[in-house]
Parts: structure tokens; C-alpha cells; sequence
């Protein structure tokens, strides 16, 4: 038994979301102080229209959260419509990935040159347009390449935004306030695309979800053009090419080795070669970086404690977090027989659990407690929620074996992505931003790849044991893949302790840092 007959429509729904926060002046209306002047933060000419700009930001990012829980769910249906097989069908979804996966540096490098505005409203365009191509798709090849344009686009929509979020917002109390909203919709978003997909899919046709982009692309270009300035970089350095070829190759060459993981295993050779091209261009690009009189990603960006390990707890989380997104779904709906709808609906609680979990943790435990504390004790309940999971049967009811589940881990992810999400590009220079928001979103999209292709791997293995001990009647494959299922979740609670262990050793315990009091790493 292999991934592919364990999980039929498999797919790297990953969340694409991050939070960069400078160190704010003490007077928000100030044009300069001393902490801007450290930061090399301009005045800031978004502030009288802020929350309006917030809602535009969390349109664009909702949209990019939506879209891939939104298509997984539709692409049984556009499979029949266009008549493309099983295998081919992970395409749809790899496509989007190596995309974006690959460009998102250099989305976030050219945010930061040419200007968060310009190249923002450019990524939505860009997404709505591929989208329209995508619902209109006559065959498999048209919907392939507009699915990766759109993660194109996305790599360079989705920097620009979150960039322009953290020059947005300076005074710290309302910063805390934006990103627990932010942080929430990012966290659940990827629950809702799974009900709305459902609902597309059941009532109207797979298209709409790949057109229903439009109606977020448009309001958010509307409102980004009246609302935002483009601020582009004073000096406008050269682009860091090799950089670029190096870092762009090999994120491809990771992404696709994990991707080509999960149906070939990992003996393969064509997964072995482009693991070991992965690591080896990124060494490269590392030694690039260090060389470099314009690098692409400047190696100060990682040189504070708490951000390193921010950057490693948010793809540590990026990993286990699909252990409860992509097996709970096959399992609803493979040996629970739930439709699309009511699998969607089954989310709804980890979503609310999320959203107000993001939200009040920023408000009440980021004044008073440290990421070490906040981040850690995240990931350790999430870790009890996939340990919940763990208890599912043939028979389990919802009520009693995947609703504590699903709220638990909506209260750990809540608590683990509104904080290090903060946290990972703190006290990032002003010309940095975008670069840094980028950093963030390549974590969470390698470690997605890296999680969906383990536990898939790991939860097929343990499914094949099982039918090799007990046979191949029907009530066994039935089992066999509940206990694929379960495998998946105890090591995906695995991962979310390891990580809680590693945030309690690196991040501090502090409430707060500044960028003098900053422990830095050495390079």
C-alpha cells in the first residue's frame, strides 16, 4: 500500500503567513525617534488610515490561505471534468508549490527594491489572473501552468504584504492587536477553505473555487490603491543574481524531492538527487550570501537568538500541523463517509478555537510572558490535541474523539503562530522586511513539504505492516489505514514536542527585547 492509495487526494495545504515587527517609536505619531532611527524606519505615512489597510492585508492573505485547502477540496471533481488521472493529479498541487516555494526570496528581495505597493497590487493581479485561467482550464496542461503562475504571484504578493503590515504598524499595543488578527486569519483560514471549498464544490461547480480568488483579488486592489504608498528602497542596490539562481534552484530542488517523496518513496533516485542538489545549492547560496556586496538575504537577519529561533519553531510547526489538516480529512471523509460540507463544518471549532486563541494570547500573554513560555507551551498543547486523534477508530464519534481534538490543537496553534510568526522577524531593518517576511513564508512552505511527505510516508508504511500481519479483507484495509491515520498523529505530536523543547531552549524568557539587549548568534 503506498501514500498515494492511503491518500487519494493528497495535497500541501500550507499556511502562508508571517509577521515582521520593527522596534516601534515610543510616541506611535512621532515622525523619528531613536528606536526608528536604529531600525532605519521612515516616517510612516499609513498610520492615520491603519485598520483600513489591515483589512485590505487580510484579504490578500486569506485569499492565498484559502486557495489551497480550497482547490485540494475541489480537485476530485476537476479530475472527472477534465478527465486527467490519479497520478497526474498531484500536480495541480505540486505545481503551486515549487512555484512558490522557490520564488518566495526573491519575492521578498524585490518587495523591498521596488517597493512593498507596487509589487503587492502586481502579485494580486497576477494571482486573480491565474486563477481565472485556472476556473477556465479546458484540459490538464492549462490548469497546471495556471496553478504555477498563481504560486508565481503568490511568492511575490505574499512578502509585500506582510511587509507592508510591519511598517504599518508601530506602537506596540495596536501591533499586538494587528498580528493577532493577522496571525488568525492565517492560522484559520486554511479550515475555512476546506468548508467554502466544500460548499463551491457540492453547490456550484470545482471552477468557482479556483474564480472565487477574483472577489478577494479585486476588493484588495481597489483598497491597496487608494489606501497604500510605495516606499521603494532609497538606494536601490543591484540584484543579487547567483544569489537568486542558487537559493531559487535549490528550494525547487527540496520542494520537488519531498513532493516526489510521497509517491516514489524515499529510496528513489530521482528523490535522493534532488534532496542532495537541494542541500548542496543552498550551501552554496549560503556561501554566496557571506561574498556578497548586495546579498539577497543578509546574514544579520538571522543573527538574533530569538529570531533563529522563531524561524525554527515556525517550521517545526509548518511540519506537525499537517497531521491534523491532511489525515483527519481523509479520514472523515474516507472511513467516516463525510461529504465535502460536512467535513468543512468538522473544522469550524479549531477554526474559532484559533482565531480566539491568536487574538487574546497577543493581547494578554504577550504583555506578560515570554515567546519561550507562550511558543512552548503552544506546541506541547498542540501536541496533546494530535495525541487526542490518536484515539480515533472505526466507529469514533465526532462529539467525543475529534472535537476535543480540533480544539485543543486550534488553542496550541493559536498560541505558537501568533507568537513566533511576531517574534521571527523582530527588529528587522526597515530595507529588510520583505526579504525577512519571505524567510518566514519559505519555512512554513519547506516544512509543509517535509511534514506532508513524512507523515504520509511514515502513515503508508504503517498500513502496509498492518495488512502484511492480518491480511487483505476489506474490514482490514479499513483498519490498516486507521491505523495509518494514528501513526501519523502520534509522530506528528512527536514533532510538536521536539519543538516545544528546542523554543525552551533557544527563545527567551522575557517579555520583551530591544535591538541593543538582543543576543545575537555568531555567523
Amino acid at each position: 500500500m503506498s501514500a498515494t492509495d492511503l491518500a487519494p487526494a493528497a495535497g500541501n495545504s500550507t499556511l502562508q503567513a508571517s509577521t515582521i515587527v520593527t522596534t516601534p517609536p515610543s510616541d506611535p505619531h512621532a515622525g523619528t525617534s531613536a528606536s526608528a532611527t536604529r531600525t532605519g524606519a521612515p516616517d510612516n505615512p499609513h498610520h492615520t488610515r491603519r485598520w483600513a489597510i489591515l483589512t485590505v492585508l487580510a484579504t490578500a492573505q486569506l485569499m492565498v490561505v484559502l486557495d489551497t485547502t480550497v482547490v485540494n477540496i475541489a480537485l476530485p471533481s476537476a479530475q472527472t471534468a477534465l478527465e486527467f488521472s490519479t497520478g497526474d493529479r498531484q500536480w495541480v498541487v505540486t505545481a503551486y508549490a515549487l512555484a512558490f516555494g522557490s520564488l518566495l526570496l526573491l519575492g521578498g528581495r524585490l518587495a523591498d527594491l521596488l517597493g512593498r505597493k507596487r509589487v503587492f497590487i502586481i502579485g494580486l493581479i497576477g494571482f486573480a489572473a491565474a486563477s481565472a485561467i485556472g476556473g477556465a482550464a479546458n484540459g490538464f496542461g492549462m490548469l497546471v501552468t495556471a496553478r504555477a503562475v498563481q504560486g508565481a504571484f503568490g511568492a511575490i504578493l505574499a512578502p509585500a504584504g506582510l511587509a507592508l503590515l510591519t511598517t504599518t504598524f508601530t506602537q506596540s499595543k495596536e501591533r499586538a492587536k494587528a498580528f493577532g488578527i493577522y496571525g488568525a486569519i492565517a492560522g484559520g483560514g486554511a479550515a475555512v477553505g476546506l468548508l467554502l471549498g466544500g460548499v463551491l464544490t457540492e453547490y456550484l461547480s470545482w471552477r468557482w473555487c479556483m474564480y472565487v480568488n477574483l472577489v478577494f483579488a479585486i476588493g484588495a486592489v481597489i483598497g491597496g490603491t487608494i489606501l497604500l504608498h510605495n516606499q521603494p528602497s532609497e538606494d536601490r542596490p543591484r540584484l543579487d543574481m547567483p544569489g537568486v539562481a542558487t537559493v531559487s534552484a535549490g528550494l525547487f530542488s527540496l520542494v520537488y524531492g519531498f513532493s516526489h517523496a510521497e509517491s516514489a518513496g524515499w529510496s528513489s533516485s530521482v528523490t535522493v538527487s534532488f534532496l542532495v542538489a537541494g542541500v548542496v545549492l543552498l550551501l552554496a547560496f549560503v556561501g554566496i550570501q557571506t561574498r556578497s556586496r548586495n546579498p539577497l538575504l543578509p546574514l544579520r537577519i538571522l543573527a538574533n537568538r530569538n529570531r533563529s529561533g522563531a524561524y525554527l519553531a515556525i517550521f517545526i510547526a509548518g511540519m506537525g500541523m499537517f497531521g491534523a489538516f491532511l489525515f483527519l480529512s481523509y479520514y472523515m471523509q474516507g472511513t467516516l463517509h463525510y461529504s465535502a460540507v460536512m467535513s468543512g463544518l468538522a473544522f469550524i471549532p479549531l477554526t474559532i478555537s484559533l482565531v480566539a486563541t491568536s487574538i487574546t494570547s497577543t493581547i494578554v500573554l504577550t504583555p506578560r510572558v515570554g515567546p519561550r513560555w507562550t511558543v512552548g507551551i503552544g506546541m506541547l498543547i498542540a501536541s496533546a490535541g494530535m495525541v487526542l486523534f490518536g484515539g480515533i477508530g472505526v466507529d469514533t464519534s465526532y462529539a467525543a474523539h475529534i472535537l476535543p481534538g480540533t480544539i485543543v490543537m486550534g488553542i496550541g496553534m493559536g498560541m505558537t503562530f501568533s507568537r513566533a510568526m511576531s517574534l521571527a522577524t523582530s527588529e528587522v531593518n526597515h530595507e529588510d522586511a520583505g526579504v525577512a517576511s519571505a524567510l518566514v513564508s519559505t519555512g512554513q512552505q519547506v516544512g509543509g513539504s517535509i511534514g506532508t511527505a513524512l507523515l504520509n510516508t511514515l502513515a503508508a508504511s504503517a498500513a502496509a505492516s498492518y495488512v502484511a500481519v492480518h491480511g487483505k479483507s476489506a474490514a482490514v484495509l479499513v483498519n490498516a489505514s486507521i491505523h495509518g491515520y494514528v501513526t501519523a498523529f502520534w509522530w506528528a505530536a512527536g514533532i510538536f514536542a521536539v519543538g516545544a523543547v528546542i523554543c525552551g531552549l533557544l527563545l527567551s524568557s522575557e517579555v520583551s527585547m530591544t535591538s541593543g539587549d538582543a543576543e545575537a548568534l555568531p555567523l
